[in-house]
Parts: structure tokens; C-alpha cells; sequence
């Protein structure tokens, strides 16, 4: 098959990947650079936490473990060290008290730790006076976006792979025996097209006939938008993720970590981006430094704001458009954790034509044409986005 992918962030990679080794002839078109899209701008923590309804947290649960396959034991792209969450307050500690027993419930991999069982995990780590029960997902970890695209680009590429950079896509439809493509390249016809291209999914979907609305990722302060800090070098030691109260911090590679404060999000703008020294800037540096010894005078080298690809009910879409068969979408705010499942389940159904039942409640028929759906609600709590 002749299959034409759009898009080439972590789904598109993966998807690209699993066409190619299933044997299909693969184009992709990427309109400005890979990891251009949301994929370049995610705190990339993989994991299942507030993930309903059941099937949903299920499919995570699925996304985190064929990382884990993929990886192996080498897998550069994978830290899957763990996760530390806590609480501060009593409002707090419901929350996550509620959260632990519901994943407790599902079979999902947590146990609650002391202070100084989380010291002896991050020795840095200044736990806060008051704090007594520490949940730590054993599981979880975070992914290195760019190494993951490289390891799945790169493997589709060796087996054929074709790359058209940069290309925009204008429009897909549905023509007899198959899908078209009209960018700035030209028109061509292909045996099949698969949408990869996160927020801006909406208006693709639209020219074939099929609209999926998105929620507006420009919407400042609203659930698609958040900050993330990018520190310069630090002295200090962290190989796990942290979702606290306050901070979430991940590793970055080369001493540097990635910041993310969720109460700060609703000063998110796409259209004002932060200063990289300013007062956004200062807080996220000084929760860090109350956060872990050996980040006294931090300082920012970008603060980015990261646009989420989220459908407008919050959940994955992934399957066909139309009746033909020949235009197939995948977009997810999960798309780091989901990116490797959901690519090798797309590439299935559009080769071998096999229906994957862990995808029957996520089809895009359920959301095509629909305006009727209320805004998102914005992550503001730890273990929520």
C-alpha cells in the first residue's frame, strides 16, 4: 500500500514506523520541522494518573507498557524511573488520597513512602515540613521527545520511508480508490492518509468532509496552554519525575531540567510568550530551589508555552473519517505516553484492515460535526494534566 502519513511529532514517527514495517510504501509530510508541532513543547511524563473513563486509563496503562517493549534495555529515550507526588494541605491530601485509592482499585502500580524513603530516591529533594505520606508511582517516567522521534524516525526511514519537508498539507479527501492529498507541493493521490498533526487536526478533518473539533489551542489560560521552563545546567540530582503542589520538575538531559507550575498556567498566552528572566520566570526558579539543594540561583534558559492537541472532549480520537476507509486520524493529549500504541494500532487497521477493540470508544464519529461541547476544564492540581 501506497499510504501517505501527515505530520511528524511522536505520532506521526510512530505511526510512519509501524506502516513501514508492515510493508507499506510511506510518504510523510511535515509542514515546517519534526517535533515542530505540541511534541516539541510536552513535560513528556508517561503515565495513567486521572485518566477516565475506565477504557481511557486502560489504553494508558497499554501506551506506558509498549514504551517499556520498544525500549528494552536500552532504549536512551525512556527514563522510566518513577514518579513522586504529594500533598500540602488537607484539600490536597483528599485528592490524592481518592486518586491513589482509585488507581489502588485499578491494579495501577503506587505505594505510599516516608520522607526519608523519598530522599533516599532523590537525595536532593527537600520534602516540606508537615509532609508525612508520599505516593510514588514506580512505573511512571518521562520520555526525551526528540530521541524517541529519532529511534522511530529513524527505523521507518532504513525501511523506505519518505520525508517531504517542508510541505504543508492544504486539504485530504476521499477519492474512488483511496485519499488525496493537495499541499504546497502539489496534488497526489495515496491508498490511504493518516492525520498525525495534533491541534491542528480540526481543520484537516474539515476539508475531508469530516470535522473533528479541537479545542482552540490559542485560547490563553484555558486547558490546551501551559508553561514550561527549561533551566540552564544544574548541580543537582534528579532522575525521576516530581508532581508536587508547587513545581513539577523533570530531567532534561545534561543537568538540565524541565519546570512546570500548574497554577501558573492560567497566565498562559500563545500570543505573549514569557520572558525567560522575568517574574513567571522568577517563581518557577525559586519553587525549584525550595523544591532541590544544588538549584540556588537558578535561571531559565527558555520558558516556553506548550499548546496542547486535545479533542474537544478531552479524550483520543483514532480511526476512520469516512465510510470509504481511505482517511484515518489520530489525535490525543496524551500523545507522548499513547504515541508508540497508537501508532502500531493504526497501522494495523489501515494495512490489514483488523478492527483494534481498545480503540472502539475512541472513534472520531462520535465527535464529527459537533459544537456542542462545553470548555475543557484547565489542569491546576498536582497528577492532573
Amino acid at each position: 500500500m501506497k499510504i501517505a502519513v501527515i505530520g511528524l511529532g511522536v505520532l506521526g514517527a510512530s505511526t510512519a514506523r509501524a506502516l513501514a514495517l508492515a510493508g507499506a510504501e510511506v510518504t510523510v509530510f511535515e509542514r515546517s520541522a519534526p517535533l515542530a508541532g505540541t511534541s516539541g513543547t510536552s513535560f513528556a511524563w508517561t503515565n495513567s494518573h486521572s485518566k477516565d473513563p475506565r477504557a481511557y486509563h486502560d489504553l494508558n496503562v497499554a501506551g506506558m507498557a509498549e514504551h517499556a517493549e520498544l525500549a528494552g534495555p536500552g532504549g536512551d529515550w525512556l527514563a522510566r524511573t518513577g514518579n513522586l507526588e504529594w500533598a500540602e494541605d488537607a484539600a490536597g491530601a483528599e485528592r490524592l488520597a481518592a486518586s491513589v485509592a482509585q488507581l489502588t482499585e485499578r491494579d495501577y502500580p503506587v505505594e505510599w513512602i516516608t520522607p526519608q524513603r523519598a530522599r533516599e530516591l532523590v537525595p536532593d529533594l527537600r520534602v516540606p515540613e508537615g509532609v508525612r505520606d508520599i505516593a510514588f508511582y514506580p512505573t511512571e517516567g518521562h520520555v526525551f521527545p526528540a530521541l524517541l522521534v529519532a529511534r522511530l524516525w529513524g527505523e521507518a526511514r532504513e525501511r523506505g520511508a519518505e520525508l517531504r519537508c517542508p510541505v504543508e498539507v492544504r486539504a485530504v479527501s476521499e477519492v474512488e480508490g483511496g485519499a488525496r492529498v493537495e499541499s504546497t507541493a502539489g496534488t497526489e493521490d495515496f491508498d490511504a492518509v493518516v492525520l498525525a498533526t495534533g491541534r491542528w487536526s480540526e481543520a484537516l478533518t474539515a476539508s475531508a468532509g469530516h470535522r473533528v473539533p479541537m479545542a482552540d489551542p490559542d485560547a490563553a489560560g484555558s486547558a490546551t496552554v501551559g508553561l514550561l521552563g527549561f533551566t540552564r545546567p544544574l548541580p543537582t540530582r534528579l532522575d525521576r519525575v516530581l508532581t508536587t503542589p508547587r513545581l513539577n520538575v523533570r530531567p532534561d538531559g545534561g543537568g538540565r531540567l524541565i519546570v512546570q507550575g500548574l497554577d501558573l498556567d492560567a497566565q498562559a498566552d500563545p500570543a505573549a510568550p514569557p520572558s525567560p528572566d522575568g517574574e513567571l520566570a522568577a517563581t518557577l526558579c525559586a519553587r525549584l530551589t525550595d523544591l532541590l539543594a544544588g538549584t540556588e540561583g537558578a535561571r531559565l534558559e527558555s520558558l516556553r508555552v506548550g499548546q496542547r492537541s486535545m479533542p474537544a472532549d478531552g479524550l483520543t480520537v483514532a480511526g476512520f473519517l469516512g465510510e470509504r476507509g481511505t482517511v484515518y486520524v489520530l489525535a490525543t493529549h496524551s500523545g507522548i505516553t499513547l504515541g508508540p500504541l497508537l501508532g502500531r494500532l493504526a497501522a494495523r487497521e489501515v494495512v490489514a484492515g483488523e478492527q483494534q477493540d481498545v480503540l472502539a470508544g475512541f472513534r472520531p464519529q462520535r465527535l464529527v460535526g459537533r459544537s456542542d461541547l462545553p470548555p475543557l476544564r484547565p489542569a491546576r492540581f498536582a497528577g492532573q494534566q
